[in-house]
Order: C-alpha cells, then structure tokens, then sequence
C-alpha cells in the first residue's frame, strides 16, 4: 500500500503543478504578468529576500540549532533553489496579487537555474549542479503550460474563460491530493528526525522566509503577503534535483522533505487566514 502511495506523490503533483499553470494562465495576460516587473525596487528586494537573506538564514540556523551535517546540506539546499509552484496557487488563496505571484515564480525559477551551480559549491565544497536538469523538470512542468495556457488565453479569450473553473477545480483537487500523500507518505521519516532540531528548524526556516518576503514586499497589502509567501516556500523540486545527484547520505532528502511538509501545514491554513483577514 504504501508502494503505491510513494508511486502516487509524483502524479499527484504533477497533476497539481500543470493544472496550476494553466488556470493562471488562461485567467491572465502576459502584459499583466510583466507589469509587477516593473516595479525595480520590489523586484530587487525579492531577489535579495530568497538568494541572499534566505541562504544566510539556513547557515545561522544550522549553526545555532547545531544540525548534523546532512540536515544543514538539506537546509542549504531549499535555502538557494527558489521558484516555488505552489506559490500562485497560495497567491490565490490568499487573495494576493496572482499576476506577481506567477511573475515572481517564473523569474526565482529561471534565476534559481543559473545560480545554483555558482553558489552551492561555494557553500558545499565538492558539490556540482547541473543546470540543464534542473531546467529540463522545471520547463516541462512549469513554463511549457503556462505559455500555452497564456497562448490560448490570448487568442481564444472565451474558451478560455470558460476552461478556467476546471482547471482551478482541478489543482485545488491536486493540492489536496499532494498535501495528504506527502504528509502520509513521509510521516516516518518526519518522526525519526524528533529530537535533532531538524524540525524546530524547518520550522523557523519557514517562519523567518516569511517575515522577510512580508517586511521586503512593499507598501502595497496585495505584494507583500505574496513575497512573503513566496519567499518562505521553496523550490522543492530543484533541491530534490541536487540532493539526487550528490549526496548518498539519506537524511539530505529527509530534510528536504521535513521543510517541504513543514512549509505546506503552516503555509496554507495561513494563506486562507490571509484572505479572511484581508
């Protein structure tokens, strides 16, 4: 049973990822999309949030919680690979500004390729990336639908109003369906890290991502719970990429996986208290 459910998690996401990716493109255009671009001064402070603040706070939590080794490469890992998929899909329930949040995912994502073969090695001695991996997950799941979805929206503006709704059903069915499975499928590996600070770590790493994006996001009540959000939700799938090709020790990926269940229990019902809140 549980064979099938670890079989299950992959599908699962991938069906959430890509419905995701095609409701938000069929409900907006690419102008709308660029347009929280070109506020400079927001762009500027999200990349200093996720690629500066983000990777010096993963390297003061390890050393402070004093994590073995493998969780601290875990934690480094999420700390440098930003551009997380769920962060449109937060956005939404969150009420935010889902034009930014779709902006701001495409370029962590796209920035988050080129920057971890230089900067993780500089972190992790003997580490090597490889981007084209990376990229390759990332452009089939991510920006391949979103471009034909914002294709679709263009020139079939009614079909693709009428398509939306489904697709949105769809990926809240997705995230559902991910967020159980992810939590039942790793629930052992999650208890064999009590007591390591692991957790406690997962947890201020999430809860520290989100005060920076928020304090970082501006003025405006729409951009700063997104950055925040996006900020404190990391790109799982490119650290899962790393962590597959260059360490043997297995509790790198059970870090990996702490924070990715940490960040969804706390990230969602708080996304949902925003909207209620706003």
């Amino acid at each position: 049973m549980m064979a099938v459910l670890q079989h299950a998690v992959p599908v699962a996401t991938l069906i959430f990822v890509v419905s995701s990716m095609v409701a938000m493109g069929l409900g907006l255009t690419v102008s709308e999309i660029t347009a929280p671009l070109r506020n400079v001064r927001l762009v500027g402070m999200s990349l200093l949030a996720n690629f500066v603040l983000m990777p010096v706070t993963a390297v003061l939590l390890a050393r402070v919680l004093r994590l073995d080794e493998p969780f601290t490469v875990g934690l480094l890992l999420l700390s440098v690979a930003a551009g997380a998929p769920f962060l449109p899909k937060l956005a939404q329930l969150a009420k935010g500004d889902v034009a930014f949040a779709v902006a701001l995912m495409v370029v962590l994502m796209v920035i988050t390729v080129g920057y971890l073969p230089v900067i993780l090695p500089m972190l992790l001695p003997g580490v090597t990336v490889k981007p084209a991996e990376i990229a390759k997950s990332l452009v089939v799941m991510m920006l391949l639908p979103l471009a034909v979805a914002l294709a679709v929206r263009a020139k079939l503006a009614g079909a693709a109003a009428a398509a939306q709704p489904w697709f949105n059903r769809l990926s809240s069915l997705g995230l559902v369906a991910v967020t159980l499975l992810v939590v039942v499928v790793n629930f052992k590996n999650v208890l064999s890290v009590f007591g390591t600070g692991a957790i406690l770590a997962g947890l201020s790493f999430v809860a520290i991502g989100y005060g920076v994006g928020w304090a970082l996001g501006g003025p405006n009540a729409s951009t700063r719970p997104v950055l925040g959000l996006g900020t404190a939700q990391r790109n799982i799938a490119a650290a899962f990429v790393v962590a597959g090709q260059n360490f043997s020790n297995p509790n790198v990926v059970v870090m990996v996986v702490v924070v990715a269940n940490v960040g969804l229990l706390i990230l969602l019902p708080l996304a949902r208290r925003l909207a209620t809140s706003g």
